[in-house]
């Protein structure tokens, strides 16, 4: 379904194009039946069984811990922790819940006027009457979607970078919330919550199997940005480009750092820095790392070309849970990236692989396609789907 075509109740009574211009990243919006009659992908055993396995990203959260206040604590969980655990306020939540569960990714497609690989992941939560992870500030944006019970969600403005924090927990829950007029609502499935960041908020479950699935959308910060883009660069640059000063005049305090040699400095990182189509390489790359690197299984052994083609007459190529692409063209070179990996290709292909729909053989028409479907396929980022991955 293209955006185009994205219906009204999602957004409310806005398009698409409105709920960018007027709220994405500048300020929350409440839509009541988002969903309608919007059933559950799973129910809350299956979400605990998900907290029980290895490699999944689960934590628990208890109001009053048997060792504390808002004790947190790290799957992988078992049995016997969740029938020790009290009738109310407590949350369980776990982590990129689309990556295991085919029908909770497939709510992404509702979202598809968004870019892909701004995606960070699907969480969801479940909490019985009260639970809570206290008023908190997320830096970025989130879709909380309703999916069973009932939530009461109370906003509190926005936040400073320097808002005081409770100490001596690990959750960072914020020392005082004031609630902000016309901001309090309880939730119903299908009621969806859009919260741009850094917007004070506080969820309390109101009722038994209470379900929230958070949509949450990757942003990286300044510090995060700068420092991966000039290790990237540092890579690639030759030990010859260096500060120079030829032609300076003589010094007349040797002991002095002068505003000409200072300027020099700055050309050097900022000419160094200022490179488009280094950027377009290394943004490509940084926006499809994976959430989880050792989710990605590589082909053992690897297939051979060959290998590809005839597989792929009897089954069709799937993108791996988890795995993210994205696709830019540069002075007429088009970058498929994928993984955090760059594959040149033609447009063509890199738009058809992109895309989230099953690989048939008919992808074979377009030039090159069997050289990079192999490369995907034995790092990972497509497979072949089982019976028992299917729902």
């Amino acid at each position: 379904m293209s955006h185009r075509d994205t219906p009204l109740t999602l957004l409310g009574d806005l398009t698409p194009a409105e709920f960018m211009a007027e709220y994405w990243q500048q300020k929350p919006l409440l839509i009541r039946g988002a969903f309608p009659d919007f059933l559950p992908p799973l129910d809350p055993d299956e979400l605990a069984g998900l907290a029980c396995e290895e490699g999944i990203e689960a934590r628990l959260v208890e109001e009053n811990g048997p060792d504390g206040p808002w004790q947190v604590s790290h799957g992988p969980f078992d049995e016997a922790t969740f029938e020790r655990l009290p009738e109310e306020n407590w949350s369980l939540l776990v982590q990129a819940v689309d990556h295991y569960v085919p029908s909770v990714a497939s709510l992404m497609e509702a979202f598809d006027f968004l870019p892909r690989w701004r995606l960070d992941d699907i969480m969801i939560s479940y909490a019985p009457p009260g639970g809570s992870v206290g008023p908190h500030v997320d830096q970025y944006d989130v879709f909380l979607l309703q999916a069973s019970g009932e939530r009461r969600w109370q906003l509190g403005g926005k936040a400073p970078d320097d808002a005081p924090i409770i100490s001596g927990i690990d959750l960072r829950i914020l020392q005082t919330f004031e609630i902000e007029a016309d901001s309090d609502w309880v939730l119903e499935p299908g009621d969806m919550l859009y919260l741009p960041p850094g917007w004070a908020h506080h969820g309390v479950s109101q009722s038994d199997d209470c379900m929230t699935i958070s949509l949450g959308f990757r942003a990286p910060s300044a510090d995060e940005a700068i420092t991966s883009y000039a290790d990237y660069l540092g890579e690639q640059l030759p030990p010859s480009r260096r500060y120079h000063d030829a032609g300076m005049a003589p010094a007349e305090d040797a002991s002095k750092i002068d505003d000409a040699a200072l300027e020099r400095m700055r050309r050097l990182i900022l000419d160094t820095l200022d490179d488009p189509a280094q950027m377009s390489q290394w943004f490509g790359r940084v926006m499809t790392q994976p959430k989880y690197v050792d989710q990605l299984i590589p082909h053992d052994p690897p297939l051979t070309d060959a290998e590809l083609v005839a597989a792929l007459q009897d089954a069709p190529l799937h993108h791996a849970p988890g795995s993210r692409f994205a696709w830019r063209t540069d002075n007429g070179v088009t970058t498929l990236f994928v993984d955090g990996d760059g594959y040149t290709c033609t447009q063509a292909l890199a738009q058809r692989v992109a895309d989230p729909s099953p690989l048939n053989s008919d992808v074979l028409n377009l030039p090159d396609a069997n050289d990079l479907l192999t490369q995907l396929v034995n790092a990972g980022s497509l497979y072949w789907q089982l019976a028992d991955d299917e729902e």
